[in-house]
C-alpha cells in the first residue's frame, strides 16, 4: 500500500512538472514502476537501453490510443 502511494505521488509529481511529449502518453504508475526496478533494484541493461525501451513502449501506447479513439469516432 506504501509503494502504491508512492508512486502516485511521483506520478503527480511528473504531471504537474513535465508534460509528456505528444508522441507519448504520461508516465504512468506501473511504468514508474517498471523504470525504478530495472534502473535501480535489478539493472541487468544499462540505462540507456531501460530509458529507450520506456520510450519506446510509451509511443507505441500513445498510436494505440490514438488509433482507438479514431476507431470509436469513426463509428459514432
Amino acid at each position: 500500500m506504501l509503494a502504491h502511494a508512492f508512486l502516485a505521488v511521483v506520478r503527480a509529481d511528473e504531471h504537474a512538472r513535465y508534460l509528456a511529449p505528444d508522441a507519448l502518453i504520461p508516465l504512468t504508475c506501473n511504468e514508474i514502476q517498471r523504470l525504478f526496478i530495472t534502473l535501480v533494484i535489478r539493472p541487468v541493461h544499462d540505462t540507456a537501453h531501460r530509458l529507450g525501451w520506456s520510450h519506446w513502449r510509451r509511443r507505441h501506447q500513445a498510436r494505440a490510443q490514438a488509433s482507438h479513439y479514431q476507431r470509436q469516432a469513426a463509428q459514432a
